[in-house]
């Protein structure tokens, strides 16, 4: 059950959507949506939730007030449940929720384009600092098809979508966009649809303008053209949405930035730049981690002496091999630690299709073996691995860690950094990476180290380890304190805050002239891709 200031600041949140939302729609659209269809051999569909934090607190907004989702059919499943409502929205299947769902169904080719080639991995890796300007990316003709004929398609068939829900709306509806999947759609759906307000939230990190110069100049203008279009763009820390500023400042000629104020302005239309950190539902979190399949796994995964935890996606930029050899460091200069501390990795492989994370998949195993086969003994295995997608046995790790190591070398947010010490029942330390956007909230209570110093992180791990007992419980208790505070709901709540502003100043009578109206070459919708092509590099 819901802690009482969590039930309180959700409740505020409701009346806050009610007030905006009575005389207005609200609609959300992302690649990846709440729900998954799963399409069985016998032809039965089954749906299912999402998991992510922000995306269960919305569910649970859908069950208060009526908006629409419109998201990627991703699997077979999904191409099916879109076929059978024909292409238009349709109920949540989810009872007693007033959500309304809709599918984008590009062909498969095209999709194929946008997602693994464009997004995953050129956008994903440019925006995690993961290229090696010397040698990659190499941007080729197939790269460009991929824009023109993948990601451009795309953001233009969401942009449909939604221009088609909302074109009949006689007050401003209210759109929210997510993430690098869909940088173009909010300047798209502008064109066509001007009194709507966009909020654009970008969950990964945003270099400076030097770093985006990798991607070729009429790619990042027109990324960077068509956010500003947008009336708010939400980012996950104070340094992103300044490079943003950088990068508009370089990249859009014409475009105006404020630094101080955090605004952007081109061709009149101003945008405003917020912080929104990304939170987890620290209610449901609490509540599954006391679930008795979670305890039965806490039971298998206790242990002598202390542990060392980390909970990762097996991708490059988590920087698990560098946690590894500072473990291994660890227990050479500390070999009193020798048999009383273990380290529990719980790493989920994914993207295994990119010879990228093949290979970091495979010296992930070389070194964990290698750091067992020089310190392990018949009854102490140092570093002991679980590679596989057990969302509960890693909750289960989390609550038993006495140090939380998270060092990656750059993440948007890094949720784990909020997961561990909102459910961990040792009063554990939290070992934070500079690179993660967490840092930006949590640093006063972590040991913050740089991600690429393994004698730093060494010595923090030990630093953590020996810390005295009332120092460990009081930082724990701040993490976990500071965490609840600012939730998914608060997360949530802030967007919505920051509309509610956007709508009273819109409501103000004009000091100056009304803003001219859009050119004809502006507002026309586009016919073709590459015609969608030439205006975004213009």
């Amino acid at each position: 059950m819901d802690s009482p200031p969590t039930r309180a600041a959700f409740s505020q949140l409701v009346d806050l959507c009610r007030g905006l939302l009575s005389q207005r729609r609200l609609l959300i659209a992302s690649n990846r949506g709440p729900i998954e269809y799963t399409l069985y051999p016998d032809g039965q569909l089954q749906a299912r939730r999402s998991g992510a934090g922000h995306v269960s607190t919305l569910n649970s907004l859908g069950h208060h007030q009526p908006y629409t989702w419109i998201q990627s059919a991703m699997s077979e499943g999904d191409r099916r449940a879109a076929e059978q409502a024909q292409g238009r929205s349709f109920p949540s299947p989810i009872p007693g929720q007033k959500l309304t769902l809709r599918f984008v169904v590009p062909n498969r080719n095209t999709y194929h384009k946008y997602y693994n080639i464009f997004c995953h991995p050129l956008l994903w890796f440019l925006q995690h600092y993961m290229w090696n300007p010397s040698y990659t990316p190499t941007v080729d003709a197939k790269v460009y098809d991929a824009w023109e004929n993948g990601y451009v398609q795309v953001n233009q068939a969401f942009a449909d979508a939604v221009v088609d829900e909302l074109k009949d709306e006689t007050n401003p509806p209210l759109v929210m966009l997510e993430d690098f999947h869909l940088y173009l759609a909010g300047g798209l759906i502008k064109q066509r649809l001007p009194q709507a307000l966009l909020l654009h939230f970008s969950h990964l990190p945003w270099p400076g303008p030097d770093y985006w110069q990798l991607l070729p100049a009429p790619m990042r203008t027109a990324i960077c053209r068509h956010l500003l279009a947008h009336d708010i763009l939400g980012f996950q820390t104070q340094r992103d949405a300044r490079n943003f500023l950088r990068c508009a400042e370089t990249f859009v000629e014409g475009s105006e930035v404020d630094y101080r104020m955090l605004k952007g302005t081109f061709k009149g239309q101003q945008t405003w730049l917020r912080v929104y950190p990304l939170s987890i539902d620290v209610a449901e979190f609490q509540r599954l981690a006391r679930s008795p399949r979670v305890k039965e796994f806490e039971e298998q995964l206790r242990g002598q002496g202390q542990t060392i935890v980390r909970v990762d996606r097996a991708e490059p930029n988590r920087n698990i091999l560098r946690g590894f050899r500072s473990f291994e460091m660890l227990l050479e200069h500390y070999p009193e630690l020798r048999g009383q501390v273990r380290f529990l990795a719980f790493l989920v492989p994914t993207r295994t299709h990119l010879k990228q994370y093949q290979r970091y998949l495979q010296e992930i195993t070389e070194t964990a073996e290698a750091v067992n086969g020089k310190f392990g003994t018949a009854s102490w295995k140092p570093i002991v691995l679980y590679l596989e997608n057990n969302y509960l046995q890693a909750l289960a790790g989390l609550r038993l860690y006495d140090v939380l190591l998270v060092n990656s070398v750059i993440d948007g947010i890094g949720l784990v950094a909020k997961e561990g010490p909102v459910v961990n029942t040792r009063d554990g330390s939290l070992v934070l990476s500079e690179g993660v956007g967490a840092q930006e909230r949590l640093k006063a209570n972590v040991f913050s180290v740089s991600p690429s110093d393994l004698e730093g992180t060494m010595q923090a791990l030990h630093q953590a380890l020996t810390l005295a007992a009332e120092e460990r419980s009081r930082r724990a208790a701040a993490l976990k304190t500071s965490i609840e505070q600012e939730d998914a709901v608060h997360w949530l709540a802030q967007q919505f805050r920051d509309f509610q502003a956007l709508v009273q100043e819109r409501s103000q009578p004009a000091a100056g002239p009304a803003p001219e109206k859009p050119t004809p070459q502006e507002a026309v919708p586009p016919t073709s891709a590459s015609g969608i092509s030439e205006r975004l590099a213009s």
